[in-house]
């Protein structure tokens, strides 16, 4: 079957980047796209019309959030507070427990898979929160994940994450690591065999990669087997390294150099390995010690930077700088690491921090963060057919709304989509030939009823804090709100 999508705008791609096609069209037959122009003559069995649409390839999000936010909670804590949401050492002695059911754990990736796919996100390599796990993620948790992602239309990369140790506040306040190295063997143990089983799944949707949790929470050893299991499966990794002062003084102090340095003296860094958020760097504004080249060690090794720019700027920190890192050669992709999960706002934000560092519009622009929300994660994952609409690449198509009143004026149609959209204005979205969302609306799926599940589960996992906090502090202080609660006020005139 042959389809004909056609609109105002097509974002086509001309072997080198990407190009704006005016009144255009993109024909695919099933999976794969066939045409990209105008004026297609070859047999057409339907023609889906967008009118005033930019018809763009789907966002490839390298750090999509997989589960219900928990940031939320932690956003606006103090510096002081933040450490009453971490494990206490009191916890880990009562027996630190899943807070939540299997059950309750397989659906929140069907709420977080159904929100990305409403932000036009066609391929996602998910993270999830282990704050409120046992340890980490379950083979079970992660084989819910798969068949959602497959029954969805989602193309994703999973696998459960593993670690070897977790951050635990101490009764004085002090933060030190808690090891289990058991506990991380085995993670790895059980993530490659979800790999083994499920890469390939659903007609390729689902593949396999390594997620091991935060750097200063792995062992040497479970690095270099993650970094072997990688090679012998052909699986891409994902390790968060490079972003807070914890990790990075605990990395310098247990080593001697910086969390990037150090992964490339062990040989994990390589262009299977992406690296969200990497601004935390020997030279970093706020980094003490540390020496090196860090940015030089990315590039040799072909490691790819995924940048979260919206997540670290709410956390009052920023990459020094998107364009300098692009300039010195790194792949860039993106990822949205929070809620909501929207490139757009990402796109903006980490562009406005990159012009404030730079002083400079040149690589910072919306089109240099566009490209890395398209072809720099198709890079990562070594797929050609994908972050781009170009003959032989995948059907991965979403077609963003340009008719809303608070859309402005119609001006470049990439500058005005990131400038005044959001990701509720994208009003199609087909993944691999199938229209996995229309008017923001997904087949089979009661958003509704999702909704309400996803607000018992936050519920729940907002009380599990309780529990962990090493002061055991009120909720209301634990958690304050923005302005206080009443139950009436005076209405009297003055």
């Amino acid at each position: 079957m042959k389809t004909k999508l056609k609109g105002r705008y097509v974002i086509g791609y001309d072997g080198e980047d990407h190009v704006i096609i005016e009144n255009a069209e993109v024909v695919y037959e099933q999976d794969t796209i066939i045409y990209v122009g105008k004026n297609y003559t070859g047999e057409i069995n339907e023609i889906i019309d967008v009118g005033n649409a930019v018809i763009s390839p789907g966002f490839i999000d390298l750090n999509a959030l997989g589960d219900i936010d928990h940031d939320i909670l932690h956003l606006e804590a103090s510096t002081n507070r933040q450490k009453n949401l971490l494990w206490s050492a009191q916890y880990i002695k009562d027996g630190h427990h899943e807070v939540m059911t299997a059950e309750e754990e397989a659906f929140k990736s069907l709420y977080a898979y159904t929100q990305l796919i409403l932000h036009g996100i066609t391929t996602a390599m998910p993270i999830t929160s282990v704050f409120y796990k046992k340890w980490a993620e379950t083979y079970e948790e992660l084989a819910a994940a798969a068949n959602h992602a497959g029954n969805l239309g989602l193309r994703i990369y999973l696998g459960p994450s593993y670690q070897s140790g977790i951050r635990v506040v101490q009764p004085d306040g002090t933060i030190k690591l808690y090891l289990d190295e058991e506990a991380g063997k085995e993670g790895l143990k059980r993530a490659v065999r979800f790999v083994e089983e499920f890469d390939g799944a659903f007609d390729g949707l689902v593949r396999g990669m390594l997620a091991p949790e935060r750097i200063e929470c792995q062992t040497i050893d479970s690095l270099s087997q993650t970094k072997y299991f990688s090679e012998k499966l052909g699986v891409p990794i994902k390790l968060h390294a490079a972003q807070g002062t914890f990790e990075f003084h605990t990395i310098v102090e247990k080593y001697g150099v910086t969390p990037i340095r150090f992964l490339y003296d062990l040989g994990f860094l390589g262009p299977k390995t992406g690296i969200p958020h990497a601004h935390y760097i020997a030279g970093y504004s706020e980094a003490k010690v540390g020496e090196g080249n860090d940015i030089a060690l990315l590039q040799e090794t072909g490691t790819t930077v995924i940048h979260c720019p919206l997540i670290i700027g709410r956390h009052m920190s920023a990459l020094e700088s998107f364009a300098k890192y692009k300039r010195a050669g790194i792949n860039m992709a993106l990822g949205t690491d929070t809620f909501p999960p929207d490139i757009f706002q990402n796109i903006r934000t980490g562009s406005m921090f990159s012009r404030f560092i730079e002083k400079e519009v040149k690589d910072s622009t919306y089109a240099d963060f566009y490209r890395a929300a398209t072809l720099g994660g198709a890079k990562f994952l070594g797929r050609a057919d994908l972050g781009r609409l170009a003959v032989g690449a995948k059907a991965d198509i979403i077609a963003i709304d340009l008719d809303g009143f608070h859309m402005g004026v119609l001006d470049d149609p990439i500058r005005t989509m990131v400038v005044s959209g959001t990701g509720r204005d994208v009003k199609l979205s087909i993944i691999n030939g199938r229209i996995v969302m229309k008017d923001q609306q997904i087949p089979n799926v009661n958003l509704e009823e999702i909704k309400l599940k996803g607000q018992q589960y936050f519920n729940k996992m907002r009380k599990g804090y309780m529990e962990r906090d090493y002061q055991q502090l009120p909720e209301r202080q634990l958690f304050p709100t923005s302005f206080r609660v009443v139950e009436s006020i005076k209405n009297e005139r003055k």
